[in-house]
């Protein structure tokens, strides 16, 4: 499904959609089409928002996750929203937990899946020379627990990525804030309701930091998906859909 790509200011998102915002954040080799089912489960009911981060736009010195943290802190700031359901993947969840940490009131939950913040396997230290597809793909296949879901469009999208220098340069940098950023001291102060969904299979952040971040986050639940790697919403979107569905109905039900 194609979503009209809306540009204001320095901002580049997509919204569709009526209701309580439900903001998407993607991850270090992530796009629009990471959601793709997600958005079209819920845009009958909430007002879906997947922001594009400026993972390549920043300069290399707000190329971290408090610098993408800066940006959808200005994105909400300028769109007005309030009440934010706020779901991050892998990076995108870093940065879900960095902005839930500093600016807490507009935010009414928080979900994260695959979420770096604590512990993550990157891409590996080392980078092959621009041009390795092979290993590319090998590594892209890795995110998922069924290689088949790295279609040959998202092992060329990233390939392009890593063949370009200064993205590649972008990507170190990210990865590099990513690990020296470790909120471990810092999530037990979270008091919204917080769903982690975890890929057993996940080997970017296996099931046991998935199990930390339910340990020390005191109002939040955690669920594994089986036969799921590090983007459960790409590779079992419909069980993915299904747990994040009863957590927001039960977070909008009556108290008694």
């Amino acid at each position: 499904m194609d979503y009209e790509i809306q540009q204001q200011e320095k901002f580049t998102f997509i919204e569709v959609g009526e209701g309580e915002p439900l903001l998407l954040l993607h991850g270090l080799f992530g796009a629009l089409s990471n959601f793709t089912d997600l958005v079209e489960r819920f845009r009958g009911s909430y007002k879906v928002i997947v922001p594009i981060l400026p993972l390549f736009d920043l300069d290399i010195f707000h190329t971290t996750v408090g610098g993408l943290e800066k940006h959808v802190q200005k994105f909400i700031e300028l769109r007005g929203y309030t009440g934010i359901h706020l779901l991050g993947n892998s990076l995108g969840g870093h940065v879900a937990l960095v902005h839930v940490l500093k600016h807490p009131e507009k935010i009414k939950s928080l979900i994260l899946t695959g979420s770096s913040g604590l512990f993550e396997n990157g891409m590996g230290d080392t980078y092959p020379k621009r041009g390795d597809y092979e290993y590319i793909k090998t590594k892209t296949q890795v995110t998922f627990y069924d290689p088949a879901t790295a279609t040959k469009e998202l092992v060329d999208e990233v390939f392009e990525i890593t063949n370009n220098r200064i993205k590649v340069i972008k990507i170190i940098s990210l990865a590099k804030s990513a690990i020296r950023n470790n909120l471990g001291d810092q999530v037990s102060k979270i008091e919204q309701p917080t769903l982690l969904i975890w890929g057993n299979n996940d080997i970017i952040t296996p099931p046991f930091v998935g199990e930390e971040f339910n340990k020390l986050i005191p109002n939040s639940e955690l669920h594994f998906i089986d036969k799921c790697g590090h983007a459960p919403m790409m590779e079992v979107p419909q069980e993915f859909n299904n747990i994040l569905e009863k957590f927001l109905h039960k977070l909008n039900e009556p108290v008694a």
